[in-house]
C-alpha cells in the first residue's frame, strides 16, 4: 500500500469532555503519517468543543453543530473528509498507535480498495492495560455473506474503531441513517460488509473500546428507542435475506431475531410482536425466555416492569463500581 494513501479519521462527540483528549491523541499519534482528523462536535453542552479546538491543526480540523444526533454528526464528518480510507472513531474509544499503518502494510490485498479491514479489539472501563480481548468466529478471513450470517446467526461484531474502510466502499454503502436511535453502526456496517469482496482480518492490529459509559445512546431504553432498535435490526434482517435467501439465511435472521424478543419479551410495544410475526413468517417459533430464580421471585412481588428496573439498576451500579475500581487501581501503577 502506497504511503500516499490519506486516511480520515472521523470522530463524533457529544459532551464527552472526559474521554475526548485520549480518544484525539490516540489519532494523532498514528504512525500512518498521511492522515486528516476531522472532530464533529454535535452540540455538546460541557467542555467538548473548547478540548477539541486546543488539538485544531493543519492535519486536525473541528467544527460544531446544532445538535443531531451522532448519525448526523458522521455524515458531516464524512462530508468534508477527503480520505482514501475511512477510520471512524468514537469519542470515548482509542486506537493503537500502528493499528492503521498494520491493516494498511501487512496484508497483500491492502492495494485492492474493495477488501474491508478489520482487527483486533478489546473493552476496557478506564485503563487500557487491562482491556480484556475476546476473540470470537468474527476474527478471522471471511466472505461477506458469512461474516453476515455469523454476526446474525451468534450475535457477535466487529467494533467501529476496529474497521478501516476504504473510500470504494464507503461510497457504496451510503450514509449513516439517522432516523435510528440504536444500533446504528451494526445497520450501517453491514451494508458495509455487504459492499465489500472481502473481510481481512488482521490479528495484530488493536483498538479499544470503553464500556460502561451510561450516558451513551446505547443506555436509552424508552419504547421509541426500542422501535427504532427493531428498525436496524429488521434492515440487517432484510440486507442479508436480499444477498441470499436460503435455508441457513433465514435461520440466522430467525436466531438474530428471537434474542431481541426474548430480551424485550414484557415490554409492552408494538414492534415485539411485529418481529413475533416475522420470526414465524421465517419458519421459526417463539417462546417465553428462560430467566433466572432471583428474577421470577421479584417478579412474583413487585411485577414484572419492576423487576426489569430493578435488573438494569443492579447491572449499572456494576458497571459504575467496575470502572471506580479500575480507575482507583490505576492511580497505584
Amino acid at each position: 500500500m502506497s504511503s500516499e494513501a490519506l486516511v480520515s479519521i472521523l470522530i463524533p462527540a457529544y459532551n464527552s469532555e472526559s474521554w475526548l483528549s485520549s480518544t484525539i491523541q490516540s489519532a494523532i499519534d498514528q504512525s500512518w503519517n498521511n492522515k486528516e482528523i476531522i472532530i464533529v462536535d454535535d452540540g455538546s453542552t460541557d467542555n467538548t468543543f473548547n478540548i477539541a479546538k486546543k488539538f485544531e491543526s493543519k492535519s486536525v480540523k473541528v467544527v460544531t453543530q446544532k445538535n443531531s444526533g451522532a448519525c448526523v454528526a458522521r455524515n458531516h464528518a464524512l462530508s468534508i473528509s477527503q480520505g482514501d480510507f475511512i477510520q471512524w472513531l468514537d469519542s470515548d474509544d482509542l486506537l493503537h498507535k500502528e493499528k492503521i499503518k498494520t491493516q494498511l502494510e501487512s496484508a497483500n490485498l491492502a492495494h485492492n480498495v474493495k477488501v474491508l479491514h478489520s482487527c483486533a479489539w478489546g473493552r476496557f472501563y478506564y485503563d487500557i492495560n487491562k482491556a480484556k480481548f475476546e476473540s470470537n468466529i468474527l476474527w478471522q478471513d471471511l466472505q461477506p455473506i458469512d461474516w453476515l450470517i455469523c454476526n446474525l446467526e451468534q450475535g457477535y461484531f466487529i467494533h467501529p474503531a476496529a474497521w478501516l474502510v476504504s473510500r470504494k466502499i464507503t461510497d457504496s454503502a451510503g450514509p449513516w441513517n439517522e432516523s435510528l436511535l440504536k444500533n446504528q453502526d451494526g445497520e450501517y456496517f453491514s451494508r458495509v460488509v455487504a459492499g465489500s469482496e472481502l473481510v481481512n482480518f488482521h490479528s495484530d492490529a488493536i483498538c479499544y473500546y470503553r464500556r460502561g459509559i451510561l450516558s451513551s445512546v446505547s443506555s436509552n431504553r424508552s419504547i421509541k428507542a426500542l422501535e427504532s432498535l427493531s428498525q436496524a435490526n429488521n434492515l440487517c434482517v432484510d440486507l442479508l435475506l436480499k444477498l441470499e435467501n436460503s435455508e441457513r439465511t433465514r435461520n440466522a435472521c430467525i436466531k438474530f431475531l428471537q434474542r431481541f424478543v426474548h430480551k424485550n419479551y414484557y415490554t409492552n410495544a408494538d414492534c415485539i410482536s411485529k418481529n413475533k410475526k416475522r420470526i414465524i413468517e421465517l419458519g421459526g417459533v417463539v417462546n417465553p425466555p428462560s430467566t433466572s430464580l432471583r428474577f421470577r421471585l421479584v417478579k412474583m412481588f413487585v411485577g414484572v416492569e419492576r423487576a426489569i428496573r430493578i435488573k438494569l439498576h443492579f447491572w449499572n451500579t456494576e458497571i459504575v463500581l467496575r470502572r471506580s475500581w479500575e480507575k482507583f487501581i490505576s492511580t497505584f501503577h
